[in-house]
């Protein structure tokens, strides 16, 4: 128990060498658009985002690679079916390069896993937590945390929101994280399916923006 959680705080720290902070899923966009500009507006984006974008999909598909860890006929489908789902080039390239990021970072703590190549970020968490014999629920609440963590990240540099109303917005969001959480340790590939529109655009439109800090 507590070296599966020391593995899975190590994994999903901000400090672990995935390039996370590089990348923040359309955001600048939104935040570039006037979308996003303030708390209130960071969580009504990050909240739809949960409940109906892509982190929906990565949770499910992160839930499904954890459940069939030693299988890596199924962890071939899940990694191709994670990229057919992504829209937007740069998000492609943020799921692929972090996910293989990870791989060579976890590459430190051995296991007998055959993962894909490339392989999506949630895809190689899912697997490599299962063989680490860290729970489902909590790499799937975990995983979901430090995604929003992240995002949280973006707002509080980019728009800026600040470092306190940061953390109030994580608050806000922890209710939707571990409904997300719990619904996707028990959803199939049948439950597959967003609709967040603006963060799938907001990603595509990325690549015009005239000043970028992030690469998606």
């Amino acid at each position: 128990m507590t070296l599966a959680l020391q593995r899975l705080m190590a994994f999903l720290s901000p400090a672990f060498p995935v390039g996370g902070f590089a990348w923040s899923a359309g955001l600048e966009t939104a935040i570039a658009d006037g979308v996003v500009t303030d708390a209130v507006t960071t969580r009504a984006w990050l909240g739809n985002f949960l409940q109906y974008g892509g982190l929906t999909t990565d949770a499910i598909l992160l839930c499904q690679a954890h459940l069939h860890a030693r299988n890596s006929s199924v962890l071939e489908e899940l990694a191709e079916l994670c990229l057919a789902l992504t829209v937007a080039s740069e998000r492609h390239e943020e799921l692929t390069q972090m996910g293989d990021a990870f791989v060579r970072a976890t590459a430190i703590w051995p296991v007998p896993l055959q993962l894909p190549s490339p392989v999506p970020y949630p895809v190689a968490v899912g697997a490599i937590a299962a063989a680490h014999d860290i729970a489902l629920l909590d790499t799937a609440v975990a995983f979901l945390t430090a995604q929003v963590q992240a995002q949280i990240s973006v707002a509080v540099r980019l728009v800026p929101i600040g470092q306190v109303a940061g953390l109030q917005t994580l608050v806000a969001l922890e209710p939707a994280i571990a409904e997300l959480a719990r619904f996707a340790t028990t959803a199939t590939l049948d439950d597959l399916g967003t609709i967040g529109y603006a963060a799938d655009i907001a990603q595509m439109r990325h690549d015009t923006l005239p000043t970028r800090i992030f690469r998606s």
